[in-house]
C-alpha cells in the first residue's frame, strides 16, 4: 500500500506524530501505577482517529490533543511539587 500526501497532509501527519511523542514523554512522568494505563489511553486516542482524512477535523483533534496534553503536564507538575 502506497500512501500519498499533499503537503498539507504531510504537515498534519508530522504534527500528529509530534503530539504523540510529546504525550508519551509526558506519560513517563506519571506515577508508576498510572503509566501503563496512560500510555494505552494515548495510543488508543491516536488509533481511534488513524483513518481520518478530513483536514479540518485533524486540525481540531490536534488542537484538542495539545490542550489535553497541557492539562496533563500541569497536573503532573503539581503532583511533583506536593
Amino acid at each position: 500500500m502506497v500512501l500519498s500526501f499533499d503537503l498539507q497532509g504531510f504537515i498534519l501527519r508530522a504534527r500528529v506524530l509530534k503530539l504523540y511523542r510529546q504525550a508519551i514523554r509526558t506519560a513517563r512522568r506519571a506515577p508508576a501505577h498510572a503509566k501503563a494505563e496512560l500510555r494505552q489511553t494515548i495510543r488508543q486516542e491516536i488509533e481511534n482517529n488513524r483513518n481520518c482524512n478530513d483536514k479540518q477535523k485533524m486540525r481540531f483533534l490536534i488542537s484538542e490533543g495539545l490542550e489535553r496534553l497541557k492539562g496533563l503536564d500541569e497536573m503532573l507538575d503539581m503532583q511533583g511539587r506536593c
